[in-house]
């Protein structure tokens, strides 16, 4: 075990903080991890292709989550080419469920997924990426991801009212601003959610659904339905960044939002994504190029405004398999949370290969 391992290791005695700072959510990793891999043994006909595919055959990770009934879904990205180099392969979103949020059985073909329709211009042929899923007051669930045609991402929307269809409606900044943003690069979005009996229900903050979004800057952006989106601009008409890297940190390079955000007593809390970067600029506390969690807390009256930021990651790749997938310098690239028999799942992609598991004991 090398010192970046041991020192990543040793962050998670972060869990002895919740009394000290109230929002902060606190983990530890179980001994079942990783909790779910790749299997080459499901295949599926390709609409495209129009032929057999072994659609998660390379990898399966970066995985959104939900309660419905006494159950736990996980929607996981899945590739299906082991020969094509990172970022060559056609990703497609698959469907698993559990009882006990540890053990998860997959259905047998993908849920979501490039086809001959009028998104495919954006979907095919990298495919749709890191699903994150909220459920509505309604009863409906929506979903975001990233379309990925090799040229540009597009952060796009999907909804369902079962997890198993869905009907897509496409970018989500494709009506916002005249199309003005439908072209840029964007990608993981995380809409406010606030805890309901038990479960995690997208919450209306000042009348509109609220995301923040992006990848190198944490954005925000607001919605009427949840499916098309509206940025918030600064006063020069850019896109308001909200929370930006900071240099010689574990998110040094960049910032990006994780599950779906919590709306609470003290505050909006955002788990993200933090990079760090190689080279100037980097930290030595964890590998160069290695991804993260942290936690920010944003005015829940000023969504915009920045109350405070966990400086120590509360999770960093510590287990073998973290780091020695596709993306060697290391990943617990958090995207799925759940508050499931008193205590909170938090589901991430590892090394851009597999899923793994933190607990919090609530």
């Amino acid at each position: 075990m090398n010192k970046y391992v041991l020192a990543a290791a040793s962050l998670l005695f972060l869990t002895h903080l919740q009394g000290q700072e109230k929002w902060l959510l606190g983990f530890k990793k179980p001994k079942q991890n990783p909790i779910m891999m790749a299997d080459s043994s499901y295949t599926f006909m390709d609409p495209i292709k129009n032929e057999s595919v072994q659609w998660q055959k390379a990898d399966v990770f970066n995985p959104g989550a939900i309660v419905r009934n006494d159950t736990v879904f996980m929607l996981f990205r899945a590739e299906d080419n082991p020969a094509a180099i990172l970022g060559g392969r056609t990703s497609r979103i698959g469907l698993a469920y559990s009882l006990d949020g540890i053990n998860f059985t997959k259905y047998p073909a993908p849920v979501l997924f490039p086809t001959n329709d009028e998104f495919q211009k954006w979907d095919y042929p990298g495919g749709i990426e890191d699903p994150r899923v909220v459920e509505t007051p309604n009863g409906e669930y929506i979903m975001l991801y990233t379309s990925w045609n090799k040229d540009v991402a597009r952060l796009s929307s999907a909804v369902s009212k079962d997890l198993k269809t869905w009907k897509k409606n496409g970018p989500v900044f494709q009506k916002a601003k005249n199309g003005e943003f439908l072209n840029i690069w964007s990608k993981s979005g995380s809409i406010v959610t606030e805890l309901v009996d038990g479960r995690l229900i997208a919450k209306k903050v000042n009348g509109e659904y609220l995301m923040y979004w992006g990848e190198l800057f944490v954005n925000l952006a607001q919605s009427n339905d949840g499916l098309d989106w509206e940025p918030i601009l600064d006063k020069k008409g850019k896109l308001l960044h909200v929370f930006t890297p900071t240099l010689g940190e574990f998110d040094s390079h960049l910032t990006e939002p994780g599950p779906p955000a919590l709306y609470t007593k003290e505050g909006i809390l955002l788990l993200y994504n933090g990079k760090n970067l190689s080279g100037e600029g980097s930290t030595d506390k964890v590998a160069e190029g290695t991804y993260c969690g942290g936690q920010v807390l944003f005015d829940k009256n000023d969504p915009t405004k920045l109350i405070d930021r966990l400086q120590t990651p509360f999770i960093c790749p510590s287990l073998p398999h973290e780091t020695s997938g596709q993306y060697k310098a290391g990943t617990t690239f958090i995207e799925g949370l759940v508050f499931f028999k008193d205590k909170w799942f938090l589901y991430y992609g590892t090394a851009d290969s597999m899923v793994g598991l933190a607990i919090k004991e609530n």
